[in-house]
């Protein structure tokens, strides 16, 4: 409950374990009386504590109707601690100890980025500057000599993907999701978000969201027509629903659930008509205006090599080299630099902690998306390198996994240390996390994407190909 925007919990009732292994024994009490102890100074509201009165129970073992008289006790008692500090209980995220384990894990994920950056950037650098010199003396000798590794499939790296209207809609909703991060968070750090009013976040995400979404539009069409894409008009409505989509039918899902069980957690008439009233009057216009500007960019994809007629084969490449290994390995690396930190978020978002500390998720994020693009040019380096010139959706796949090691996160938490139960909380935890985590895998997938094509781009512009 909320008394004067200071949030307090305690339980309804307990359950009689007592000498008794089967859970069908088990007895049921509900508490009928609260004792609330509110502390004040002068005018102002400083703290509140909700007691229940253990010999207040009603048995409510059998399925059965019961009357029960809710009664409640409220005692006032006056306080020396001034109304700027009667917060100060609840930030269990910033308690000395707590801070501690943040920083740790902050100092482990830059170690971790510093030491797969150096380690990345020395190999890269090495191998490119012997690839370079080898590869301007292979065309001062003859030049009837067999090539190999990365240059040899220059014909190739730059041939348009397949579904490249999917890619394009991905990139542009992947854009638009980072943009959206990226407010986010200078909101917190500003500091317009009253740690205990959710709906103030939730508030904004669907507002800069609305906002954000002409750079969806922008992002896809102008990528689209670079890839010399023809219909822009039907990879505009892709861009539109592959993230809105999804997140319309889970809530669809979620909402009808949470009706059928009258909680409090289903959103009322009024406020869906509100949002699908953005949807209609700010999203979808400047998604369309976005989709228009972009496509009128007439930016060129600027490939250093050309593509020749036929796609070369690929050689046979270890089991290792497949996209599922490489996402795996992909997507390990990120998820451990952030784990430590999902969990104090978790907490927060489905428990009753309260996470305050916006400046070490900040932080944390921007080391997420630098380990993001490092791994990705890696792994996209070493697949040229095997001449396997399939490296768009690849790319893209590999920097999104760690959204999927998030997902594999919610699993060990829902079982491991949370206390849900029941078809609804258990719908709602993994039907919610399943978009976040569908946002993180479009929002990384477009960094890992981005940094891979300017690293190939660079390669392909340093060496003579003829």
């Amino acid at each position: 409950m909320y008394y004067d925007d200071l949030p307090l919990w305690g339980f309804l009732g307990k359950v009689d374990k007592e000498g008794k292994a089967d859970p069908s024994e088990y007895k049921y009490y509900l508490f009928k009386h609260l004792h609330f102890e509110i502390a004040y100074n002068k005018d102002r509201v400083i703290e509140i504590n909700a007691r229940t009165d253990s010999n207040a129970l009603v048995d409510i073992t059998e399925d059965k109707e019961v009357d029960v008289d809710f009664m409640y006790s409220v005692k006032w008692k006056e306080t020396d601690i001034p109304f700027e500090k009667r917060m100060d209980k609840f930030q269990s995220s910033s308690l000395p100890h707590h801070l501690e384990i943040h920083w740790f894990s902050i100092i482990n994920s830059c170690v971790t980025v510093l030491l797969l950056t150096g380690f990345l950037a020395t190999i890269l650098m090495r191998v490119l500057k012997n690839d370079f010199v080898k590869y301007a003396h292979d065309e001062e000798a003859a030049d009837d000599q067999e090539e190999s590794g990365w240059k040899y499939i220059h014909g190739d790296v730059f041939r348009y993907p397949k579904y490249k209207s999917l890619l394009a809609a991905s990139l542009g909703s992947g854009s638009q999701l980072f943009t959206l991060t990226i407010f986010i968070f200078i909101l917190a750090l500003v500091g317009v978000f009253y740690p205990y009013n959710r709906g103030a976040l939730f508030t904004a995400l669907v507002v800069v969201y609305a906002l954000t979404s002409g750079i969806a539009g922008y992002t896809a069409a102008s990528f689209y027509c670079q890839l010399e894409g023809t219909n822009w008009v039907r990879n505009l409505l892709l861009t539109g629903g592959l993230f809105c989509g999804p997140l319309l039918l889970t809530f669809c899902f979620l909402n009808t659930v949470a009706i059928a069980y009258s909680a409090t957690a289903a959103l009322p008439f009024g406020t869906i008509v509100v949002i699908f009233l953005i949807w209609a009057l700010v999203t979808s216009p400047l998604l369309v205006l976005g989709g228009i500007a972009g496509k009128n960019s007439k930016a060129e994809f600027q490939a250093p090599c050309r593509t020749t007629k036929y796609p070369r084969e690929i050689p046979p490449l270890p089991w290792y080299r497949g996209t599922l290994p490489q996402m795996a390995m992909a997507g390990f690396l990120p998820f451990s630099a952030i784990y430590i930190e999902l969990y104090y978020i978790f907490a927060s978002v489905w428990g009753h902690r309260i996470y305050t500390i916006y400046s070490i998720l900040f932080i944390v994020f921007i080391i997420l998306i630098i380990v993001t693009a490092f791994i990705t040019v890696a792994l996209t380096y070493f697949q040229l390198a095997a001449e396997d010139h399939e490296w768009w959706w690849r790319s893209f796949l590999c920097g999104g996994s760690t959204g999927l090691f998030i997902y594999g996160y919610c699993l060990y938490y829902y079982y491991a240390r949370s206390d849900m139960s029941g078809f609804m909380q258990t719908s709602f935890f993994f039907g919610y996390m399943a978009c976040v985590c569908y946002g993180f895998f479009l929002m990384l997938g477009t960094v890992g994407f981005r940094a891979a094509l300017f690293f190939v781009r660079h390669i392909y512009r340093s060496i003579k190909c003829e």
